[in-house]
């Protein structure tokens, strides 16, 4: 019986310091070279290329971002604070870093970050870095102007990346303009109520734009977390092709 005690309480001690630790990062082959894909918190990940480092909306302060390269790159969904969280912003080293916002980011943006920055609207593109970036609407609906998310405010993206396409939702519903997308080869989808939508929504959607891979992230809502292990087996179920990948979105930084 004590042998057994001190053999789970071994397990729960491994577990909660993996629990604890940053989550892997992934590898992805393009014809011009390998990125990383690092997942850190919520809807913060970190996509390295060529010597380059892109933040997707840096969250959870600077513990989160340790031996992590700083960013050339960083790209802002939306104004809300998982999202635009100027805490983390001023703990980073992005005196020469270029940032990619919507127009409602810029407005709540210090002017110390304007000098190197990029506004980009739904649909338009630029390409910085080697990187395609092409904004996309993000939205509740049905699309009301006092939604949480009303279309136009915020972006989701596509970054095309030697010969990849990498899409990142924001925040929203299962939209036309998600289930649209064709020949995308990386898919970081969304999936918590009150905010954005439940796992039926997202695995939907993913099952119509048939990403090769998909990660569901943004799961944390209210009152609990999305179950993205229902949200694998709705997807495999249908279309076994596509790869869900679920990492632990919510690791304890210290």
């Amino acid at each position: 019986m004590k042998i057994k005690y001190i053999i789970s309480i071994t397990l729960l001690f491994v577990s909660s310091l993996l629990y604890a630790q940053k989550p892997n990062s992934d590898l992805l082959k393009s014809k011009k070279g390998t990125i990383k894909i690092q997942p850190i918190l919520h809807s913060t990940l970190v996509l390295e290329w060529n010597n380059k480092t892109i933040y997707i909306d840096p969250y959870g302060g600077a513990n989160a971002f340790k031996e992590i390269p700083i960013p050339d790159m960083i790209i802002i969904t939306d104004i809300h604070g998982d999202h635009l969280n100027i805490e983390t912003l001023e703990a980073l080293q992005t005196d020469k870093t270029i940032f990619i916002v919507p127009k409602a980011v810029v407005e709540k943006l210090p002017q110390i970050y304007h000098k190197n920055l990029i506004v980009l609207n739904n649909n338009e593109i630029t390409k910085q870095l080697g990187i395609k970036i092409k904004a996309l609407p993000m939205y509740n609906l049905p699309d009301v102007p006092d939604s949480k998310h009303p279309k136009g405010r915020g972006n989701g993206y596509i970054l095309t990346i030697g010969n990849k396409q990498i899409y990142i939702s924001g925040d929203t519903e299962d939209i036309a303009e998600m289930r649209k997308l064709k020949n995308i080869d990386v898919a970081f989808v969304c999936m918590n109520l009150p905010y954005t939508m439940d796992i039926n929504q997202a695995a939907s959607a993913v099952l119509e734009f048939k990403p090769k891979v998909v990660y569901p992230f943004h799961y944390r809502g209210k009152p609990d977390m999305s179950d993205v292990q229902a949200f694998k087996k709705i997807v495999n179920d249908k279309n076994p092709n596509i790869e869900v990948r679920l990492r632990n979105w919510y690791p304890e930084y210290d």
